[in-house]
């Protein structure tokens, strides 16, 4: 069930389109912060990252005193405009915003509202899973949910009686022993309307377009990990079994269904997990082999075709690979030369972030590079899959706002250092749930997008038709 935040009731004659809103772009003065890249005090800059759904997220500010102390936060915004409303993004137990003053240009602060003691904050009707998350592990190949709590995410709507002209900074004191539990602020933002500020998720246009998403029946299976082959005639997935993890096939008949799946014995050597990430016509991506730290070994393996079989060319080596995840996903361009990744190192944004290496003439891989920080949030991004035109990229998130737990996204590269890439996009409620949803695959040739979904524990493989032209800008 969809969260749905109640609002004030307001009487209103403003139009969306002529509401002006800020959000915060500077901090001036903060009275703690608890360091680090994720839940500083840098995170409750720009607008909401977690909402409209709520909940937990390393992308919102947590104080030092966030359980029973007063905080203060100063911000300011990129230009002075009229000030009618102030809306404070709350993820975690909404309601202890206490005094909000504004800053007119004449450098003092002067208050413009206090809360009373019948002043009731709106919040949602409904908990969320206490940390946003959901675990994927590969040893186990489970996506289990975590446990819910009641979290009441809110926003606090301040409209002003007066309206201040020439604002560009507030100053907002908390009182957090106003109620029980941990507290996050996601964002602050400005308008000069009494219309609500409403949080939204940046989603791609074609979503109206599409067809209902289709489920891929595969009794006694846990799959994951969906490939279709360059040639469109096999369906790649692994499943576990007996703590191992395999490779199965489907082949697609005449008909255009896939045949029931078969065990490929050659790609489910390794004892413990087997996963494909590429199976093009020349050469395979395989994930799951063993690696030793400081060796340059990744966990994959490039396996080419050689005298009708594909073969391990040995272990896919990158310059001073390092890891801090115990997981990882990747993706590699149809020509082999670029390699995505993604995992955790010392330059990630946050949690697992998505990297970038290319091929040198020895046949390794030079150093991984992050992607940057439009595409990499303070949360985890990753299962990535690039695109044939070397600009698209579709990936799973929980660090944008969304729809539930990870999400599927897509971006573009905007130019050739790889590190410069759009604001990512949501590819919507018809395929992303209050759930898991991740592992994209798309098939270019028969515009599909397979990816795999969690409803109680359980995994799904499932497709969708995607105009190609919609998805892909090139």
């Amino acid at each position: 069930m969809k969260k749905i935040i109640v609002y004030l009731a307001l009487s209103v004659a403003f139009s969306v389109h002529s509401q002006e809103i800020q959000w915060a772009s500077k901090l001036i003065k903060f009275s703690s912060d608890l360091g680090g890249k994720q839940n500083g005090i840098k995170r409750i800059l720009g607008k909401p990252d977690v909402f409209p759904q709520g909940g937990s997220s390393p992308n919102a500010w947590s104080p030092k005193n966030a359980l029973d102390g007063k905080e203060v936060v100063e911000v300011g915004f990129e230009k002075p405009q009229t000030i009618k409303q102030i809306a404070i993004f709350e993820n975690l137990n909404a309601g202890c915003v206490v005094k909000i003053s504004v800053d007119n240009g004449s450098g003092k602060y002067e208050t413009v509202w206090s809360r009373k003691p019948n002043w009731q904050t709106p919040v949602y009707k409904s908990t969320f899973a206490a940390d946003r998350s959901y675990y994927f592990g590969r040893k186990r190949r489970k996506i289990e949910k975590a446990p819910e709590v009641n979290l009441n995410p809110g926003i606090e709507y301040i409209i002003l009686e007066k309206e201040v002209a020439n604002g560009n900074a507030l100053k907002i004191e908390f009182n957090f022993a106003l109620l029980h539990g941990q507290k996050q602020i996601d964002a602050i933002g400005i308008s000069n309307s009494a219309l609500p500020i409403q949080p939204t998720i940046n989603e791609i246009s074609f979503l109206d377009k599409i067809q209902e998403v289709e489920v891929i029946t595969l009794k006694g299976f846990y799959p994951s990990s969906p490939v279709i082959s360059t040639d469109g005639k096999k369906l790649i997935f692994s499943s576990l079994s007996d703590e191992k993890e395999e490779v199965f096939i489907c082949q697609k008949g005449p008909d255009g269904k896939w045949s029931n799946p078969t065990k490929e014995e050659a790609l489910s050597q390794n004892s413990y997990y087997n996963y494909i990430e590429h199976y093009g016509n020349d050469f395979i991506l395989k994930g799951g082999i063993g690696y030793n730290k400081g060796t340059q070994e990744s966990g994959y393996e490039i396996l080419k075709l050689q005298s009708g079989h594909y073969q391990s060319q040995g272990a896919l080596k990158i310059a001073a690979y390092n890891n801090y995840d115990e997981t990882s996903e990747a993706t590699i361009s149809s020509d082999g030369t670029i390699l995505i990744l993604g995992i955790e190192t010392d330059f990630t944004h946050g949690g697992s972030d998505l990297y970038f290496s290319k091929k040198k003439e020895d046949g390794t891989f030079g150093f991984l590079q992050n992607m940057g920080k439009m595409i990499n949030s303070a949360a985890d991004e990753g299962m990535p899959q690039l695109l044939s035109d070397n600009k698209t990229i579709v990936f799973s998130s929980n660090g944008f706002s969304g729809y539930g737990e990870y999400d599927i996204y897509v971006s573009y590269r905007l130019d050739e250092t790889w590190k410069n890439w759009s604001e990512p996009q949501n590819l919507g409620k018809k395929i992303n749930s209050n759930d898991f949803d991740g592992l994209p695959f798309y098939d270019e040739r028969d515009e599909k997008l397979y990816f795999i979904q969690a409803i109680d524990g359980i995994q799904y493989l499932k497709q969708v038709t995607i105009p190609k032209s919609d998805l892909m800008k090139s």
